[in-house]
């Protein structure tokens, strides 16, 4: 409910029309690949970025306007996801990998923070220290609408010369509200989770393992540059 890409309601819009439906193996791999994908696009670009490549320049906002296109596409139509999703993890891997050459000293470790709290949080959902409930996802929900809204707020206001205070900046309330974004986004990581293992129980279609890899891409690129900005403004300090 929280990710608006990925949710319950989401498949609740497919129907299976045959007995190939999704499985957690098959997921699993789609997850992979695409995180193969975006890791290897994002390293590229970052190393040839450094090397000063100009051409890498062009890789960001490319990537980031021709990802978002494909999230819309794809939130509309998920029978898509096999051969979009692929497309997705290569721009994103091109933007992720643009962005982190501005903070290169900070985007290795970002990266490894990124993994670690995948990492935590896929134990903390699997011995079940935190439950996915329905009040947990509205809140979720809640909480990561009014943070797309603060940001979507900041980038209209800025077209007018008009400066969000405190929250981008590196004092302590702008730590403090980088660290509590961290948080909202990794409990996105649960619902996915949540998400993927009630899709394989409701026998998705087999497309639906693109789709729910994707869901969790979006997820966790969105956690990595999170934690890059809370490191940027620690650093700052």
């Amino acid at each position: 409910m929280a990710n608006p890409l990925f949710s319950e309601k989401t498949f609740d819009k497919v129907s299976v029309a045959s007995d190939d439906v999704m499985t957690m193996q098959g997921t699993l791999n789609k997850i992979a690949l695409l995180l193969t994908l975006t890791i290897s696009v994002a390293a590229v670009t970052f190393y040839a970025a450094l090397q000063g490549q100009q051409w890498t320049s062009l890789l960001l906002p490319v990537g980031a306007i021709g990802g978002l296109i494909i999230a819309l596409v794809l939130a509309f139509k998920p029978t898509l996801a096999p051969t979009l999703a692929p497309l997705y993890a290569v721009l994103e891997g091109a933007f992720v990998g643009s962005i982190s050459s501005l903070f290169s000293g900070l985007a290795f470790m970002a990266a490894v923070l990124t993994f670690g709290v995948l990492a935590l949080l896929l134990v903390v959902y699997q011995t079940g220290l935190i439950r996915v409930t329905q009040g947990f996802m509205r809140g979720v929900m809640v909480a990561t609408g009014a943070v797309a809204l603060l940001y979507l707020l900041t980038f209209a206001l800025s077209f007018f010369g008009i400066m969000v205070p405190y929250i981008h900046e590196a004092g302590w309330i702008g730590i403090i509200f980088s660290l509590v974004v961290v948080g909202i986004a990794a409990m996105n990581l649960l619902i996915d989770f949540h998400l993927i293992e009630a899709g394989v129980a409701q026998q998705a279609p087999k497309f639906m393992e693109w789709y729910s890899a994707f869901g969790l891409l979006v997820t966790i690129v969105w956690l990595y540059l999170e934690i890059l900005k809370l490191l940027a403004k620690l650093n700052r300090r």
